[in-house]
């Protein structure tokens, strides 16, 4: 039996695992390449990639499918709560992270690796979300990071392969492309600065349609269930309405946020499905749950959102708030009706049975029938009271 010291590399065939998998087999490791699937690779891409890592010169390679629990431990909550980091990103990469982690920390378990590699780079959050997961669930085994142990530039791994006689696209390696079910991350020069915004090329997507679609989704307790009179699973519902929306090159946006390590960073990114589901979701919630809930679902989802973006998916709080959410979603059910355009999308109205925006109580602005002119002239005293009270004994103070 060899002595060699086995790695497991998480590879997505990009320019950073591509180095990764030559670094690591210059240092005299025995590689063997995984890639979770989290909704970004059809099958034609999953064996190209195969093929990829033995012409690198990797032992093995597996394809894991982690689509569909992905959207069940996930996907589900981040719908169900709204979210969005800051008030503009869906958290397409952060989301899917833990559950590449965990298949990959699973996989060096059962091969007895001495050593997990990824290719993250130093500056960004995707090293502390992978370094959590591999300290929780395989403590005694080493990281490498060749990325951010070298300090490494895109420009710089571009040389390093072309002298080791690597062949690729390189002037589209200029721009790091993550792509999954809940959105495709893209990063590139201009995502450095403050000042700039990527270029059209630069997106997975492209601008191919102009005459304004309506599309109708059918949510059942929270979740997508139908596309256009088409019954679907939840996955294929977001794969659908990708389908859709993308050629009118909606969902597109830059996000700025506050990094894990302290830092200041953007990153580019189009999510046209889960765009258009949390806003759509969201419409038929305001529709269906009371103030209340929607207050405190809004204070939930901004924590759950915060704590996922930083990679603490394992932390038990998570499903405390998990299971609030799943508790607010019984009556979240009905139609929303969406209009695509070329780059924006807006919710038109929803239908549902539950539905308390109810004519047979009120209608806004115009009459109500559950209570007289004079009720409303004795709330309005109530409600004011404390108000009257401190502005009548402060009075002389202003």
């Amino acid at each position: 039996m060899s002595d060699q010291k086995k790695v497991v590399l998480a590879f997505s065939g990009g320019l950073d695992t591509t180095y990764c998998c030559i670094y690591l087999k210059e240092l005299g490791y025995e590689v063997h390449t995984i890639t979770v699937n989290t909704g970004g690779f059809d099958h034609e891409e999953l064996t190209a990639l195969e093929q990829k890592s033995k012409k690198l010169g990797a032992v093995s390679h597996l394809n894991v499918d982690a689509t569909e629990e992905f959207y069940q431990k996930s996907i589900k909550y981040l719908i169900a709560g709204n979210v969005l980091k800051n008030n503009t990103y869906p958290l397409s990469v952060s989301a899917e992270r833990v559950f590449q982690a965990t298949a990959i920390a699973n996989e060096a378990n059962k091969l007895g690796v001495t050593a997990i590699a990824h290719g993250s780079t130093g500056a960004g959050n995707d090293q502390v979300r992978f370094d959590m997961i591999f300290n929780i669930l395989c403590p005694e085994v080493e990281i490498i990071t060749p990325i951010r142990d070298n300090k490494l530039s895109r420009e710089e791994e571009i040389q390093y392969l072309i002298d080791h006689g690597v062949n690729g696209n390189w002037e589209k390696a200029l721009y790091s492309v993550n792509q999954g079910l809940w959105g495709t991350s893209v990063g590139g020069k201009e995502t450095l600065t403050s000042n700039h915004y990527l270029p059209e090329t630069a997106f997975p997507s492209q601008l191919t349609k102009e005459e304004p679609k309506q599309v109708n989704i059918v949510f059942e307790k929270g979740e997508p269930v139908g596309l256009n009179g088409v019954r679907l699973s939840a996955v294929e519902c977001i794969e659908e309405l990708n389908k859709l929306a993308n050629p009118y090159a909606i969902g597109r946006d830059i996000h700025v946020g506050d990094t894990i390590i302290g830092i200041k960073g953007r990153v580019g990114f189009e999510a046209a499905a889960p765009l258009i589901l949390i806003k759509a979701h969201h419409a038929l919630e305001k529709h269906v749950l009371t103030k209340n809930q929607l207050l405190l679902k809004d204070q939930f989802a901004l924590t759950y959102g915060n704590l996922l973006h930083e990679g603490h998916y394992l932390d038990p709080v998570m499903r405390d708030i998990e299971a609030f959410f799943k508790s607010t979603q019984k009556f979240v059910s009905g139609d929303v009706n969406v209009m695509l355009s070329p780059y924006r999308f807006h919710v038109i109205g929803i239908e549902s049975d539950h539905d308390l925006m109810q004519s047979s109580f009120g209608k806004y602005g115009e009459m109500n029938n559950s209570w007289s002119g004079e009720d409303v002239k004795g709330f309005s005293k109530i409600f004011g009271n404390q108000n009257m009270i401190y502005h009548k004994v402060h009075q002389t103070d202003e």
